[in-house]
């Protein structure tokens, strides 16, 4: 590891633990159950729990459509909901057939690509996974472990999926490693963090 490399490596360690230190809990792993704000998009699994009625409760995989299946409830809208509200909607249809029905959603797989954030390029662990609420650009790099040793992180840059159409984002990670917080920008669901490698 050279000398630029293990000092980047150090300002990024101070850099993370200083979040900690101020209460600022970096981005969960990509096994854990995303917060109550996540919001279901095709492809993601969830279990459906029904209150005292097991036969009911299922695991199921959000479809292409948008649509779930469950005993009782055929093609209910999930994308776009989070899991509080696809529960209450699902109690709405159960109220037909079941007394007070009390219906709890656990997004056991996070898939779907538009309720991803994915960082790319040099980093030392490229990977997808599931957006929370309040995510920024350090977190998603503590995910990723960090710069890697070619990274171009001040010609790093958001790219990010609007309705009129894709938009980048500068970003200057190594100054954010650094120390400059100024450069610790907010994450949207979709978001793609790309990290270019030096030119030579």
């Amino acid at each position: 590891m050279g000398a630029r490399s293990f000092s980047l490596t150090l300002a990024f360690m101070a850099a993370a633990v200083s979040c900690v230190a101020a209460g600022e809990t970096p981005s969960a792993s990509p096994k854990s159950t995303p917060d109550a704000n996540y919001i279901i998009g095709p492809g993601d699994v969830i279990q459906v729990f029904v209150w005292r009625n097991p036969e009911l409760s299922v695991t199921v995989p959000v479809r292409p459509d948008g649509k779930v299946s469950t005993p009782l409830v055929e093609d209910l809208v999930a994308v776009g909901k989070t899991p509080e509200q696809l529960a209450r909607d699902m109690e709405k249809v159960l109220a037909e057939y079941v007394r007070s029905p009390k219906v709890n959603i656990i997004l056991t797989q996070p898939m779907s690509s538009s309720s991803q954030v994915k960082v790319i390029g040099e980093v030392k662990q490229p990977q997808s996974f599931a957006f929370r609420q309040g995510m920024t650009v350090l977190d998603a790099l503590v995910q990723a472990g960090g710069l890697g040793q070619f990274a171009a992180g001040n010609r790093a840059k958001i790219i990010r999926t609007e309705k009129t159409g894709s938009r980048e984002i500068r970003v200057r990670l190594a100054d954010l490693v650094n120390g400059d917080m100024k450069q610790n920008v907010a994450l949207l669901p979709g978001d793609v963090l790309l990290v270019p490698q030096s030119r030579f």
